[in-house]
């Protein structure tokens, strides 16, 4: 059970879409950066062209931090390649993408993939937002020892009994 959120960073996220070579679809769509903060521009802006691709403000989200995943958070910080997954779910009309959720925790991120139509990709966490999670970490973390449990033969064993004389 998931508590509720201690800690919130806004985001903006940054969605290029590109020409594709296919028959079956005019262009790929992907989440490629976020950044702090919500800027004045309204949701799926145009923001630059080059060639065959273009980037969009997709608009903003918030990054959700739990004391109970501060596991999760830490371990994606002590990576090597700390990401944020970003998850877009198709629409039936303009814009062509929802903005459902950035977040930290890769489980969640690998969790989204579960509906198959959500457009879930990884992009580097920004230092800025790194080093805010980094502090949640380090407030809230607390660290828990594996306990193994041990199983108790002798009531399995007793339990197999009465059944079989049953």
């Amino acid at each position: 059970m998931r508590t509720t959120a201690l800690a919130r960073i806004a985001v903006g996220v940054m969605v290029e879409r590109r020409r594709a070579r296919s028959a079956w679809a005019d262009f790929l769509w992907r989440p490629v950066s976020v950044f702090t903060g919500s800027p004045s521009a309204a949701p799926w802006t145009p923001l630059g062209m080059e060639a065959e691709t273009t980037l969009f403000y997709a608009g903003e989200a918030a990054i959700e931090l739990h004391r109970t995943e501060t596991s999760s958070y830490r371990d994606n910080l002590a990576s090597g390649a700390p990401a944020l997954w970003i998850v877009l779910r198709p629409t039936a009309s303009e814009p062509p993408y929802e903005l459902v959720a950035v977040t930290a925790d890769p489980s969640e991120g690998e969790g989204f993939t579960d509906a198959g139509n959500n457009l879930v990709e990884q992009v580097p966490i920004p230092p800025d937002i790194a080093e805010m999670i980094g502090q949640f970490v380090a407030q809230h973390h607390i660290d828990r020892p594996f306990v193994k449990r041990q199983r108790d033969g002798q009531k399995r064993l007793d339990r197999k009994e009465r059944t079989r004389s049953d």
